[in-house]
């Protein structure tokens, strides 16, 4: 199965948190999971703020990233859209992230699930997972760009 990032027209494909086409980026990479989403990302030991401790700036790019594409991989699902199509490309509106207690540096797991889909918006509810415990959640207005975006 490709990520959803993997089917975003070239032209959308630049993001730094997750554009395929950005050799500077994360390179996030997100999945349909049941009726959640996934993505696992593996940070470095550069992303730190305190020793041993993620960086909160990180952090809120993650979970922005994640919910734009869980965002494109839920309209996708209810436009019945084939596997193989191009994905719609969504961005940020607005972002709100809570942490909830430090971040230790390791393997993470965000897990998105679809609080509302209505037209071009899609809202999203994010998790984000460091050794099992929930670190920081964020709640993503995610909007649809338009098909004359940029011309």
């Amino acid at each position: 199965m490709k990520a959803i990032q993997e089917r975003y027209p070239e032209e959308f494909a630049h993001c730094f948190g997750c554009g395929t086409a950005n050799p500077f980026g994360h390179h996030i990479r997100t999945y349909r999971d049941g009726g959640e989403t996934r993505t696992d990302f593996n940070p470095q030991d550069f992303h730190t703020a305190l020793p041993g401790f993620v960086y909160g700036g990180l952090i809120a790019s993650l979970i922005d990233c994640h919910s734009t594409g869980s965002a494109a991989i839920f309209a996708a699902l209810a436009r019945d859209l084939p596997e193989d199509a191009p994905a719609p490309r969504f961005v940020t509106a607005q972002l709100q992230v809570d942490y909830h207690k430090p971040t230790p540096l390791g393997p993470l797991q965000l897990r998105g699930s679809q609080l509302e889909i209505s037209g071009r918006k899609v809202v999203v509810s994010t998790q984000l997972y460091a050794q099992g415990q929930r670190c920081a959640s964020g709640r993503v207005v995610c909007v649809e760009l338009p098909p004359d975006w940029g011309k």
